[in-house]
């Protein structure tokens, strides 16, 4: 009977990820599949590379200055940061700094899984308030592109996740923010209902309009 319920478990949770990954639906997705209109997240894209695999393992390449130039994504990275998860169900988030400071930045996964969460917090964008989400994965080829203004979040769907970071903009304490991860106005759907969460991120409050 336990047997069948984590399998029952493991079938809800699957499918609750499909609902939740297919709420990209419009945005863009660049790189060597082409570009094709998956939602509607202004500016936002998914960036997509086909890895080189062989018996060692696998190479890929998730950002090109003039592939993205080509695509009309003006990314300028200044800096590198990684973040290592020891345990699934950790969510970082929702994290972003205030204008006029706000950083873009280019969201890969170097190890693991995880579900990588968007919300648009420009109001005169046409998506203002609007959120997505994708699985992101070791070797998936996958990355995604976050303009400023925008919040970031993730959730680790597997153990010992590591996420990795290209940023654009100087990093400005004073201007570092963040919005609840269950933010009723945002209304973001995750599959679960208790992550392990930072002290900071636990105590952090809703969005004002």
């Amino acid at each position: 009977m336990a047997q069948k319920g984590q399998q029952f478990k493991a079938a809800i949770f699957r499918r609750k990820m499909k609902e939740i990954c297919e709420l990209w639906c419009g945005i863009p997705a660049v790189g060597s599949h082409g570009e094709r209109t998956v939602a509607k997240m202004a500016d936002a894209r998914i960036i997509e590379s086909t890895p080189f695999s062989d018996e060692r393992g696998s190479f890929q390449v998730s950002w090109e200055r003039q592939e993205m130039d080509a695509y009309g994504i003006q990314f300028n990275p200044q800096s590198n940061a990684l973040s290592f998860n020891a345990k699934s169900g950790t969510l970082r988030g929702l994290h972003y700094q205030t204008a006029p400071y706000g950083q873009s930045k280019l969201v890969s996964c170097a190890s693991g899984r995880v579900l990588d969460v968007i919300a648009d917090l420009r109001p005169e964008s046409p998506s203002y308030l609007r959120w997505a989400a994708t699985e992101l994965g070791a070797g998936s080829g996958r990355s995604v592109y976050v303009p400023g203004g925008y919040a970031h979040g993730f959730l680790t769907l597997s153990d010992n996740a590591t996420v990795l970071y290209l940023l654009e903009g100087e990093y400005k304490p004073e201007a570092a923010a963040t919005v609840r991860w269950n933010d009723p106005l945002l209304g973001i759907c995750w599959p679960t209902a208790a992550p392990i969460l930072s002290e900071r991120d636990r105590l952090a409050g809703d969005f004002l309009v």
